[in-house]
């Protein structure tokens, strides 16, 4: 009887898991003959199960629609990568998304078998995930986007530029981006002509549905890289190329996706990114213990001689003024003209 139980059971989860399922592909999967399988197909339609069958060579089983199925039932692996899945998002940026992760998470525990309970345990204490300073975005805004991308419809809301103005914008929406610290929207503005990308945090109001659009040409194959484009080098105030006397393996890890693009260039690498202020590129890139070029702009390559001077001057030996244990007064009168 347990046994029976155990293997309907396996097959309801076979049947969630495809749309169509044919007779010998179900036996050989659960390593039983045909005629087991329809037999248990037959035990499943007596508990209520709606499971329709396909006649013929290419016909099949498939679970109605409207069935009340069972909890779902995952395998070890399925389960420990929902928990992980789980503990990655608890930090998300979208609003109240974090605390329903951790309910999720004290759910799946209370429901999980005893041999994984310590694994499930061990998981949780052994992971700490360094929350990134994000801008929390409204769960509905990600929502009516979402719809309007499935329906290519556009969509009207207020949004808030990076220097504060307002405005009202109708778009066409076409992707969302998520980075790990925030959410984007790729779109065509109506009003300005053209594609831009929309920080979602930034959506003052929940956008609002209006027409159907016909799909234009994507700006670029890949969004995600497009999107990451755009927030690395506009709207900054310098685009800056920098070359590194180093292989691009050695730059991966120090410079993120938000910061800049890499690009590898023989045995170099080079740097795209933008910045509103020269000084702290110059200064921390130069602490890298990396040589490297500014290839553009020509305003970095000269602030880059400004601080290597204001560096040799820190550099030298002390002057007179700064020796222990003369005055001020004493320092004058030595240096004084006689």
């Amino acid at each position: 009887m347990i046994e029976t139980s155990a293997r309907l059971l396996q097959l309801l989860s076979l049947l969630q898991l495809r749309r169509e399922w044919t007779g010998p592909a179900l036996a050989q999967r659960m390593d039983v003959t045909e005629r087991t399988v329809r037999r248990d197909i037959g035990k499943l339609r007596t508990l209520g199960y709606p499971i329709n069958a396909s006649p013929g060579v290419a016909g099949g089983y498939q679970l109605g629609a409207g069935a009340q199925l069972p909890p779902l039932l995952l395998d070890d692996d399925e389960a420990l990568a929902v928990a992980i899945g789980l503990t990655a998002v608890t930090a998300s940026p979208v609003s109240g998304v974090g605390e329903a992760s951790v309910r999720a998470l004290t759910k799946l525990e209370q429901v999980l078998p005893p041999r994984l309970r310590p694994r499930f345990s061990g998981l949780r204490s052994a992971v700490t995930r360094m929350a990134a300073a994000s801008t929390p975005v409204n769960p509905e805004v990600l929502t009516a986007l979402s719809a309007a991308i499935t329906e290519r419809r556009s969509v009207a809301f207020r949004y808030d530029r990076h220097d504060g103005e307002s405005s009202r914008r109708v778009v066409e929406p076409y992707r969302l981006v998520d980075t790990g610290r925030r959410w984007y929207l790729v779109a065509f503005d109506r009003t300005r002509d053209d594609w831009r990308t929309f920080r979602v945090d930034r959506c003052q109001s929940v956008p609002v549905a209006r027409d159907r659009f016909v799909p234009r040409p994507l700006p670029a194959a890949d969004l995600a890289a497009y999107v990451q484009e755009s927030i690395t080098r506009s709207p900054y105030s310098y685009d800056a190329v920098i070359r590194f006397h180093a292989p691009v393996h050695e730059l991966e890890t120090r410079v993120p996706s938000s910061t800049g693009t890499l690009e590898a260039d023989g045995d170099y690498t080079v740097l795209r990114a933008g910045f509103d202020s020269l000084d702290f590129p110059v200064a921390y890139l130069a602490s890298w213990d990396i040589d490297f070029e500014v290839l553009e702009p020509a305003e970095m390559r000269e602030r880059a001689v400004v601080v290597a001077e204001r560096l040799r001057r820190s550099a030298a030996a002390p002057t007179a003024s700064a020796t222990p244990g003369v005055s001020d007064g004493a320092e004058r009168a030595h240096s004084s003209p006689r």
